[in-house]
This record gives C-alpha cells, sequence and structure tokens, in this order.
C-alpha cells in the first residue's frame, strides 16, 4: 500500500480490505468502459465506412481513402481531449485506435469467419494506430488542441495509407485474367461474388484497387486531412461537452413531481 492511500485511509476511517476492493472496483470500471467504447467505435465505423473498410477489393484508392480516416478520427479525436483536458495524457487518440483495430479484429475473426465461414484474407480490417501516434505526438509537442487539430488531424488522414500498404501490398500485384490484366483483388472479385452487395456498388468501375494505386491516392489523402482537421476540432468539443458536469437548478414542479419537495 502506497503512503498516499494509507493517508487517505487514516482520514477516511476505512477498514485495509476497503482498498484493495476498491481497486478492485476500479478494475472492473476500467473493464466496462474500455468494452463500451470498443462497441461505440466499431458500431460508429460499420455504420459509416461499412463495406469499403469490410471488404479488401473494396478498399480503392478514392473513397476508402477519404472517407475512413475521416470516420475513424472522430470518437479518438474525443477521447484525446477528455484524457489530456483532466490528465494531461497524450493517449486518447491511440487509445481510441487500438480498442477500434481489437474489436475490429474480434468481429471479422468471431463473426464473419468462424461463424459465418468467410475467407479471412478478404475481411483484413484497416488500422489507424500509426496516425493516432502522430496525432498524440504532435498535441504532446505543441500543447495546444488547435495546432493538435490542424497538424494532428492532417497526419492522421495523410499516414492512413501508407500504415495499411503493408496488408494491401499482396492484392495489387497484376494477374492475367481471360487476356486482361487485372490485380488480385479483383480476382476475388470475380470469383467470389457477395449476393448481398447492392448492384450499385458491385457494378463501381473507377476507384478500385484495378487502377494498382496510381497519384489519386494522395490527393484523396490529402483532401480526407483537410476534412480531419475540422472533424478533429469539431469532436474534441463533443468529448469535452459530454464530460464536463453541470448542475441545473430544478423547478418547484420538477421537484414536487420527483418527491424531492
Amino acid at each position: 500500500m502506497s503512503p498516499n492511500t494509507r493517508e487517505i485511509m487514516a482520514v477516511s476511517g476505512l477498514p485495509p480490505d476497503a482498498a484493495k476492493l476498491s481497486r478492485i472496483w476500479d478494475w472492473f470500471v476500467v473493464v466496462a468502459v474500455a468494452l463500451l467504447f470498443m462497441g461505440a467505435i466499431h458500431l460508429h465505423v460499420m455504420l459509416t465506412v461499412g463495406d469499403w473498410d469490410m471488404f479488401i477489393d473494396w478498399k480503392d484508392r478514392q473513397f476508402w481513402v477519404l472517407v475512413s480516416p475521416v470516420s475513424m478520427v472522430m470518437i479518438p479525436a474525443a477521447l484525446q481531449g477528455v484524457f489530456w483536458h483532466y490528465f494531461r495524457l497524450p493517449i486518447g487518440m491511440t487509445l481510441g485506435a487500438v480498442l477500434l483495430l481489437v474489436a475490429t479484429w474480434i468481429t471479422r475473426y468471431a463473426g464473419w469467419h468462424i461463424w459465418g465461414y468467410f475467407p479471412f484474407t478478404m475481411g483484413v480490417p484497416a488500422t489507424i494506430i500509426a496516425g493516432a501516434l502522430a496525432c498524440d505526438a504532435i498535441l504532446m509537442i505543441v500543447r495546444s488542441s488547435l495546432l493538435a487539430s490542424t497538424f494532428g488531424g492532417m497526419a492522421f488522414a495523410v499516414l492512413f495509407f501508407p500504415s495499411n500498404w503493408a496488408a494491401l501490398a499482396a492484392y495489387f500485384l497484376p494477374v492475367e485474367h481471360q487476356g486482361m490484366v487485372a490485380s488480385v483483388a479483383d480476382m476475388i472479385g470475380y470469383v467470389y461474388p457477395r449476393s448481398g452487395t447492392p448492384e450499385y456498388i458491385r457494378m463501381i468501375e473507377r476507384g478500385t484497387l484495378r487502377t494498382f494505386e496510381g497519384t489519386s491516392v494522395w490527393v484523396s489523402s490529402a483532401f480526407a486531412g483537410f476534412i480531419c482537421i475540422f472533424m478533429h476540432m469539431i469532436w474534441w468539443r463533443i468529448g469535452m461537452a459530454f464530460s464536463t458536469q453541470r448542475f441545473v437548478d430544478t423547478s418547484k414542479w420538477f421537484r414536487r413531481f420527483t418527491g424531492l419537495a
């Protein structure tokens, strides 16, 4: 037991076992909050990014690079604001990125691969840990939410595609299919059609991995970085708003209605 804990226990008058029970309760709270944010971030990304981050052959050079960082920066930016404002810990973005990656891997492996017999290599999730580390490092250096949004938000989006290149590189390899050149990802799309895929998405020709990357990915990354600057600013404020405790004076009618008067 640390000296601070002994002093607190002495002042409070609680028995020594209360400190151990308090620490156990703290761990229960930490695990519950982590699971809550894992589910919230994962659900948010699945609803906003959806199939662009689900299937390996839909991780295109235009919309996947644009939509994914803009969506994935939101809740981690709110966590960054809370951790920095109340604890001066530049870990919020990285913590949110790790929670998202863990939740996505659990879903892809248990829900899609084991439960649905879905090919595991087709559902490799994207990672944002590199961009989150850069954003937290920038906040630690500049110590300003405005500068962190300006430079960290841009770095978060620009680093998204390079940090995922290791998982995507093999699917850019060219192969010959019926006298035409296609990528490995296109071959997956040819031989493994998804019956639940909307036709207006399945028939998209431009922007898929058949383009073998190209220069437009950096244009999309730069535009995503510009949007992430404002998304980071907005969600930093949202995180602060939801973590701030406020007391509102209740009316006499409300006090009588609730039995407080």
